[in-house]
């Protein structure tokens, strides 16, 4: 997690270099979550991220996944 400024331009240098890449911005959030919700969406977001690009597995909950630029 990082300042939202940061976020943003890490993500477009990413996109830019063609390579999967998502990017979700937390309304309320700064450098560190808070809100309980948000850690449990990112940390399951991110098995998924992983499960379809790294170790092409399905996971075992029902998790939708979000956009993966570059990806999907």
């Amino acid at each position: 997690v990082v300042p939202l400024d940061q976020a943003r331009k890490i993500y477009a240098a990413l996109k830019q270099k063609g390579l999967p890449v998502a990017l979700v911005e937390y309304e309320g959030e700064q450098h560190g979550f808070r809100k309980a919700e948000n850690i449990k969406f990112t940390l399951e977001q991110q098995m998924v991220f992983f499960a379809r690009l790294v170790g092409h597995f399905d996971v075992a909950d029902e998790i939708t996944p979000i956009k993966i630029d570059n990806f999907d």
